[in-house]
């Protein structure tokens, strides 16, 4: 009997995907669990497995469309794997390969520079290194993204490529000169003028992640009664010990920065205050004090800000919260963060690294109660023991929710972060 297979709640806040791309087509047999298509949440991309074996009967929805959660994507008639593995071999083997047809880009490209004959058959839009969101911006703007030449980082095609090679396209071709001087020369200077003014706007559907930022970012200025206090660290001792452990992290294959030890003098302090460790329930009138510690670590995609969130840090060792903050960045800015490594977070951290800047406000994670942005380490001038020195100083801006937070618990929480900073071998006590 036909089953049909409605889009599942794939993750809080949930209530609709973008189907990206479909791993099966009608007529296929599938084992049960076998990734059945990709679909793009608010949040991350997702791939979602069969429910069960069978034939698919029909796809109910295309690539690009946006599909709500409860809505059926798919009808699978229901066989078990023992009966259909035969016809799927068949299938799979009978299945013939298609011959490449000469279209005009292949023959552009035959024209421009003389390839071996096999050159056009080259599968073109699979090696497209891109994020689904800007595969899912060309498909809006009717443009094949396998003839866009990627300017990111290992040749990714980026949402101002997919921009720039649609505006080239459709701009209009240069006018050809007329012999004679027009007779009204207002009017010439009139149209051109009018055609630029067209192009000074750009109109981008607001989808996806940065959907999701807009509602969130919204939500938490509109909800958190925000403040900010700003203190400097001393990050001298740090660096020392720091590059005393490079070589034994890097012995062990780790990428040692200082974000490791930033996430562990946190940890400490919310440990001692656990009060910044929690949530406002508003519903129950309940503030919610987590025992566990999830740090989210803010970073910067193609698509957007993400956070994705190292759980139970309390619990790694330095090398461990390096190698989980390394892997999370990564599946983040390749499109592959899962979806439960972008949830439960307690408390977060934001970074912009060498751009850190003097200092910033930045805004809660909501519904978390306080945010530690982190800047640039500069070599300042202070004053230690009434002499003047050059020391290596961090400024470091941490936001709070005032409804929970008062003003001296801030201050508080901000200076046992500095105390375990400016102390480093500090942290090594909380260890276990």
């Amino acid at each position: 009997m036909p089953f049909e297979f409605k889009l599942p709640d794939i993750g809080e806040g949930i209530h609709e995907g973008e189907i990206v791309k479909w791993l099966v087509k009608e007529g296929d047999f599938v084992r049960e669990d076998q990734p059945m298509v990709e679909v793009m949440t608010d949040k991350a991309t997702v791939e979602i497995p069969a429910p069960r074996a069978g034939k698919i009967l029909k796809l109910h929805a295309q690539e690009g469309e946006v599909v709500k959660v409860g809505s059926v994507l798919v009808t699978i008639e229901e066989v078990s794997e023992a009966k259909f593995e035969p016809k799927r071999e068949a299938i799979t083997v009978a299945a013939p390969q298609p011959k490449p047809e000469p279209e005009p880009v292949a023959t552009a490209a035959a024209v421009a520079a003389p390839p071996p004959p096999q050159a056009p058959a080259a599968p073109p839009a699979q090696r497209v290194l891109a994020t689904p969101a800007t595969r899912k911006l060309a498909r809006e703007l009717g443009v094949d993204i396998s003839q866009i030449q990627g300017t990111g980082p290992g040749g990714r095609v980026t949402d101002e490529d997919v921009r720039r090679f649609a505006a080239a396209r459709t701009a209009p071709p240069p006018p050809t000169p007329t012999p004679a001087p027009a007779p009204k020369p207002t009017a010439p200077a009139f149209a051109p003028s009018a055609v630029v003014a067209d192009r000074r706007e750009e109109r981008i559907p607001l989808r996806g992640i940065r959907k999701r930022i807009v509602e969130h970012m919204h939500q938490s200025k509109t909800t958190a009664a925000h403040f900010t206090y700003v203190d400097e660290v001393d990050m001298t001792e740090l660096i020392q010990l720091r590059e005393q452990m490079k070589p034994l992290a890097e012995q062990k294959g780790v990428k040692l920065t200082y974000l490791p030890f930033i996430v562990k003098a946190s940890v400490a302090a919310l440990k001692e205050m656990p009060l910044l460790n929690a949530s406002l329930d508003e519903a129950k009138g309940e503030i919610v004090i987590k025992k566990y510690y999830n740090i989210g670590i803010a970073t910067a995609t193609d698509d957007g800000l993400i956070v994705p969130v190292i759980k139970d840090a309390d619990r790694k060792s330095l090398l461990e919260i390096a190698l989980e903050i390394e892997r999370l960045a990564k599946a983040a800015r390749e499109g592959k963060i899962a979806l439960h490594d972008i949830q439960g977070g307690t408390f977060t951290i934001t970074s912009l690294g060498a751009l850190g800047g003097l200092f910033a406000t930045p805004i809660i994670n909501y519904p978390e109660v306080a945010i530690l942005g982190i800047h640039e380490i500069k070599k300042r001038p202070v004053v230690r023991d009434d002499q003047i020195v050059i020391r290596d100083i961090m400024y470091v801006s941490l936001s709070f929710d005032h409804r929970l937070i008062d003003g001296d618990v801030g201050a508080r929480f901000c200076k046992k972060i500095i105390s375990y900073l400016e102390n480093p071998k500090m942290l090594f006590l909380e260890l276990v």
